[in-house]
């Protein structure tokens, strides 16, 4: 038995012998099975939480009350993950939550979403598996449970998800491009002493409008500036979910190719004649 396995070991008794005592009224929403409790552990063992000392008591415990909290929710993320919830209460999967109403659900929605999903409270736990903290499924998977618009729906035949679906990594490699990439885009912020810190923007409309923020914030981080205004304003292309190269062409690009041409052209000349 590890360190950490030995200092989860009592934490685990007591949760798996509440959620023996469910015929006790005070315990109604405490349903785990001794075979629950174990698979949460091997879950829990083997990732990022693990490794950074987050055991059970971390967010099943009140931090005051020391009382057990069988549902965490984003009040117990936000001791560890501020910014992630901050920006996730401002985006359109939090703000209700933000504003003291009823958490988001899919049925509410004015895109396409599937059905099965129109119940699903939007919340941390909505997209991360708390105890796996599996963010590959997270940027993908979890996208998919519950929007089922032609974007949405096209993104396995893009180009952007090649090497993605197939990944049996925990998290996204660097050169791979998931739903969560160009919705949630990372700011990397460099501290004093030079290591740097990379958090993720869970605001998930804040690149949707204007277009050309999307341009600023994700598309130029593979693509050239015209490329990615040529993309994101052709709504075709869009709904396909850029399975293609652009074919709209700006003709503000034309217009600043002519200009340079000139500029180039009167230098040229100047130099001539001052020669």
């Amino acid at each position: 038995m590890t360190f950490r396995s030995a200092r989860l070991l009592p934490f685990v008794i007591v949760l798996f012998c509440v959620g023996c005592l469910l015929i006790a009224p005070a315990f109604p929403a405490i349903a785990a099975t001794q075979a629950e409790v174990e698979e949460i552990t091997q879950q829990w063992q083997t990732g990022a939480h693990a490794l950074n000392d987050v055991n059970c008591a971390s967010c099943h415990q009140a931090e005051e009350t020391k009382a057990f909290v069988a549902s965490p929710n984003q009040e117990s993320c936000q001791s560890c993950h501020e910014s992630a919830v901050e920006t996730f209460l401002l985006g359109k999967h939090g703000i209700r939550t933000l504003e003291g109403e009823s958490p988001l659900t899919p049925a509410m929605a004015r895109i396409p979403m599937k059905h099965d999903a129109f119940d699903k409270q939007l919340s941390c736990n909505a997209c991360h598996d708390v105890h796996t903290v599996n963010t590959m499924q997270a940027s993908v998977e979890s996208c998919l449970t519950c929007h089922n618009d032609n974007h949405s729906l096209n993104y396995e035949n893009s180009k952007h998800a090649q090497g993605v679906l197939s990944s049996s990594l925990p998290r996204p490699g660097a050169a791979q491009v998931t739903c969560a990439t160009c919705h949630l885009p990372r700011t990397a912020t460099k501290k004093t002493d030079g290591t740097v810190v990379v958090k993720v923007n869970h605001n998930n409309t804040y690149t949707l409008k204007p277009r050309n923020r999307m341009v600023g914030e994700v598309c130029m981080n593979c693509h050239g500036v015209e490329y990615s205004y040529n993309s994101i304003f052709d709504d075709e292309l869009v709904e396909a979910n850029f399975d293609r190269p652009p074919t709209l062409e700006h003709e503000s690009f034309e217009l600043m190719r002519a200009a340079e041409q000139r500029r180039s052209g009167n230098a040229s000349a100047s130099q001539e004649d001052s020669e």
